[in-house]
């Protein structure tokens, strides 16, 4: 579920980070008008919000809350948030603690999800753009592992574009499944998205930075490609593909891609969290520090990627009418092992 909004917004100056303290439910219509809905997912809706006072307009993510366990979770992402201030990673402005549900107030991001804006017939991907891509999440990834914190939800619908006159900037979002990792404590979590989670999720073993760079592999596969390297018939097989571990580029989809780039994601995709190059490493790689030798259109994966963000799509779209209708039932048991799609 994205912060965006199809409208053009003004570019302005950067937005300015700020340590948010949750504020009573109450106050939230006091302070913002509601504009136009944004979107809906699997935990809530997102609405357009505009500051009474000065008229700013934020993106305002509303999330059922009912449970003390529940809270739990969003303080500690309101937290997490709060530690982040970085150009590429999304800011919480102001967040707001109802009866029965949670609201935050987020900066507005207006380019759209990055797969989507490719996806259109009328954009020129390059490899040389997706490593400018490739680089901004890898330095973004790596502020958040140095202060030790893990994002744990690294697909496509969480890299945006920072508006439409700036397609080849992104943003990094939802920190709700982010995890602080201390190297001597071991981490472990059954949630993620199958395509994108790494064997460790899948097999239940401690977790590390590894997990995230897995991440990035497999959204690099898909930028080049337009193909999910793992993507089985149901999901069970999805998790199997994924501790198989046994990625190809047979597909004509690679013919022109670097060998330099599948030396990248093959490194990337090693089946041991430890052997993975971290993000600085990632930095330095041959592919992402020479981009300018790689300037061959990718309308193969550009004709793939339509398909696979239409699969996407329509997966999303069932799921947030499934979980509408649970929460409209009034579910209040827990969900146990969550594989968000």
């Amino acid at each position: 579920m994205d912060p965006t909004v199809s409208v053009e917004e003004p570019l302005g100056e950067q937005f300015q980070h700020r340590m948010v303290n949750p504020k009573p439910g109450e106050l939230l219509e006091e302070t913002y008008i509601v504009k136009d809905p944004l979107g809906s997912g699997r935990f809530g809706k997102v609405w357009l919000v505009e500051d009474k006072q000065t008229g700013k307009r934020f993106a305002a993510k509303q999330c059922a809350c009912r449970r003390p366990s529940q809270r739990k979770e969003f303080e500690m992402e309101i937290e997490l948030m709060n530690a982040l201030d970085h150009p590429k990673l999304l800011q919480l402005y102001e967040a707001f603690f109802g009866k029965n549900d949670v609201t935050f107030i987020l900066e507005l991001v207006t380019g759209g999800e990055l797969f989507d804006r490719i996806a259109d017939e009328a954009f020129d991907l390059t490899e040389t753009l997706a490593v400018k891509y490739i680089r901004q999440i890898c330095e973004a990834v790596s502020y958040m592992h140095n202060k030790m914190i893990l994002h744990l939800d690294l697909k496509p619908e969480n890299i945006l574009c920072v508006s439409p006159d700036r397609l080849d900037s992104i943003k990094i979002i939802d920190f709700g499944f982010a995890r602080r990792y201390t190297p001597n404590t071991p981490l472990k979590i059954m949630f993620g998205t199958p395509e994108f989670v790494a064997p460790e999720v899948v097999n239940f073993d401690p977790l590390g930075k590894g997990t995230d760079m897995w991440s990035i592999g497999v959204v690099t596969y898909v930028l080049l490609s337009g193909l999910s390297p793992f993507m089985g018939d149901d999901e069970q097989e999805t998790l199997s593909n994924v501790t198989a571990c046994e990625v190809d580029f047979d597909d004509d989809s690679f013919e022109d891609v670097s060998e330099e780039a599948k030396d990248f994601i093959c490194q990337l995709l090693s089946i041991r969290e430890s052997k993975r190059p971290g993000c600085d490493q990632c930095l330095k790689h041959t592919w992402l520090s020479k981009p300018d030798s790689h300037r061959k259109s990718l309308s193969a994966a550009v004709v793939n990627l339509k398909k696979f963000v239409a699969r996407r799509k329509w997966v999303r779209s069932i799921n947030a009418v499934r979980a509408m209708t649970r929460l409209q039932a009034g579910l209040k048991k827990n969900d146990g092992a969550t594989f968000s799609k």
